[in-house]
């Protein structure tokens, strides 16, 4: 037995490493297994801090073990747990509600432009930085804007131009803070109901950047998941889909309520706006679920010739897709009614908003 076991503390972006380089990583996820099952980790074990003690023997002394909670106070009691049968843990510090708050970011040239992706490790949320020159825009901003303009700072770019690709559902949008922070145009669709001031997008809008490259916006409307969802295309490089289409299934159509007119929307969305571009294109999401793998310095991305072979909707005649589309949309995101709310206009964003969008994004059709 280990006599001088010890427990340290670890931040989120210090798991984020861990997952992709250390092979003994073991998260021991110490909450109830219902709490668990709503929200976890990929790759964690569950064992509940009641059992923890029962289960001691099974840790070998080579694993790093890496426990995990709410917020950190049960995790800290199961690192005490663990130290007293001499097993050397750390804690995950501020669980998983600073997990939620966790990022890292992957970047890459195409054409003049260059793309960060900014993941957002415990939301599956994805959000972006296109910049060229010295200008840059940023598509699906989440809540802490300090995330955008660190990036833009390092590039030596001006933060232009804040865009969504949609009213969003399962969290807080950044945009009015940064394009507030920053001074950029905020860029919306008129045919979702936000309530307060910006630069309303139509098709064909272009963004320029610098040396003629941009965001060019050529088809923008592709109602499905929302009235107002958008799509943007970097020329014939790169597509960001918003909510329309991920890697493992496309945007979910109920969550305004009509399922039915919306998942036909959808449809001749996908079949006449994303369909039709070129095989090559890589298609960048705005979420990714738990089926998706998050590699450390790889793009949650994929070209759409891939995808056109790999999501059996594309397959589905419209009806079919329809009926699909309406049976398999399961929970809703946590609050998602407060959230849509505030990101409307309709209320302020309050002090506990990181609470309350808590929780997996569900966004996708299971």
């Amino acid at each position: 037995m280990n006599t001088g076991a010890t427990t340290t503390s670890l931040s989120g972006d210090q798991l984020v490493q861990l997952l992709d380089t250390d092979p003994s990583l073991l998260m021991i996820d110490v909450r109830e297994p219902d709490e668990f099952a709503d929200w976890q980790i990929p790759g964690s074990v569950n064992i509940p801090l009641g059992d923890l003690e029962r289960h001691v023997d099974e840790f070998a002394d080579e694993r790093f073990i890496v426990l995990i909670c709410a917020k950190g106070i049960r995790a800290e009691k199961g690192a005490a747990i663990l130290r007293a049968h001499g097993v050397t843990s750390h804690v995950l510090e501020g669980g998983m509600e600073a997990w939620a708050s966790t990022y890292d970011t992957v970047e890459a040239t195409f054409g003049d432009a260059t793309v960060i992706q900014l993941r957002r490790r415990g939301k599956g949320c994805l959000s972006y930085v296109v910049g060229a020159g010295n200008r840059a825009l940023v598509i699906d901003p989440s809540l802490d804007v300090t995330q955008y303009i660190r990036v833009a700072a390092t590039h030596r770019w001006r933060i232009s131009d804040v865009l969504d690709t949609h009213l969003h559902a399962d969290h807080v949008s950044g945009a009015r803070s940064l394009a507030s922070a920053t001074g950029a145009t905020l860029r919306l669709s008129p045919s979702d109901p936000f309530l307060y001031e910006f630069e309303p997008l139509v098709n064909g809008t272009t963004i320029e950047l610098a040396n003629g490259s941009g965001l060019s916006v050529e088809a923008i409307s592709v109602p499905g998941h929302t009235e107002g969802s958008t799509l943007f295309q970097l020329a014939d490089k790169a597509v960001f889909t918003g909510d329309t289409l991920f890697l493992e299934s496309v945007g979910r159509p109920d969550l305004a309520d009509q399922a039915q007119s919306f998942a036909h929307n959808l449809y001749r969305s996908l079949h006449e706006r994303v369909l039709p571009l070129g095989d090559d294109v890589i298609v960048f999401p705005a979420h990714y679920g738990a089926s998706v793998e998050i590699h450390a310095g790889s793009f949650v991305a994929k070209p759409l010739g891939e995808l056109r072979h790999t999501l059996a909707a594309f397959a589905l005649s419209e009806q079919d897709f329809v009926a699909w589309a309406v049976a398999n949309v399961k929970d809703r995101p946590p609050n998602y009614e407060k959230i849509v709310s505030i990101n409307e206009g309709r209320s302020a964003v309050s002090d506990d908003a990181t609470e309350i969008e808590l929780g997996p994004n569900r966004c996708a059709i299971a």
